[in-house]
């Protein structure tokens, strides 16, 4: 059974979501402070959390940055929010988050991304696991990305990538010729519809880009095909 992290100081709202998803058949547990969660997360292991901003002790933003660099965990988080500014939104995604709710919301709509979230990570687990021969390294100028260890590097600095941006870098680096489309690559890593509005590719390659840059300033590695997508360069 899934066990779900709900983290929500509105005692109303947090036993609401307890609520739905126990009722969906997950395993539930109310964090009321980001203290409280992270003390939590620390001490046992969750398939995924439901995370407001506006805590007390310690925010959402801080939270999600603890989950990614500090505990380099991959657990979907899931933001819920009442603004709802594009901007924000996108921010908060290149931050570490998953996917973003607002509030209010809709029950259903909390089920079905719930559901959809698990769903991409336990594909990503299953990949992660499984074990065969270790293939060759796939390099391009000074990045090297290591398909068994799920690892990329440049000059020898390995990068903290999130599983998106890896498999973004993996699309691109195993077909270095070939130019991916936006809306390839985000059915292809997000295993989902895509929206010609959604900016969620876009993010992600700029932090791909950015991280690079850190250990590379000088290579250019992802290059945009204007009006089309992208491609290593």
């Amino acid at each position: 059974m899934d066990r779900i992290l709900i983290v929500e100081d509105d005692e109303d709202i947090n036993r609401l979501l307890c609520k739905i998803l126990t009722k969906d058949g997950y395993e539930v547990t109310g964090a009321y402070s980001g203290t409280e969660a992270k003390l939590l997360l620390d001490q046992e292991k969750w398939d995924l959390m439901l995370l407001d901003l506006m805590l007390p002790g310690m925010k959402g933003e801080e939270l999600t940055d603890y989950v990614r660099n500090v505990k380099h965990s991959e657990i979907p988080i899931l933001i819920l929010s009442a603004k709802t500014a594009v901007e924000h939104k996108l921010a908060l995604i290149a931050g570490g988050a998953d996917d973003y709710i607002t509030k209010p919301f809709e029950p259903k709509e909390v089920s079905v991304r719930v559901m959809a979230a698990l769903r991409r990570y336990q594909k990503f687990e299953n990949t992660e696991g499984k074990s065969g021969k270790k293939e060759k390294i796939l390099r391009r100028k000074h990045l090297a990305l290591d398909t068994e260890a799920r690892s990329a590097s440049v000059n020898g600095k390995e990068l903290a990538l999130t599983r998106y941006e890896y498999e973004i870098l993996l699309c691109l680096i195993s077909q270095p010729e070939k130019v991916f489309s936006r809306e390839t690559l985000y059915e292809t890593v997000w295993n989902g519809s895509y929206y010609g509005e959604d900016n969620t590719v876009n993010v992600h390659v700029s932090n791909l880009r950015k991280k690079i840059a850190a250990y590379d300033p000088v290579e250019e590695y992802i290059k945009t095909v204007w009006g089309i997508g992208f491609k290593m360069a």
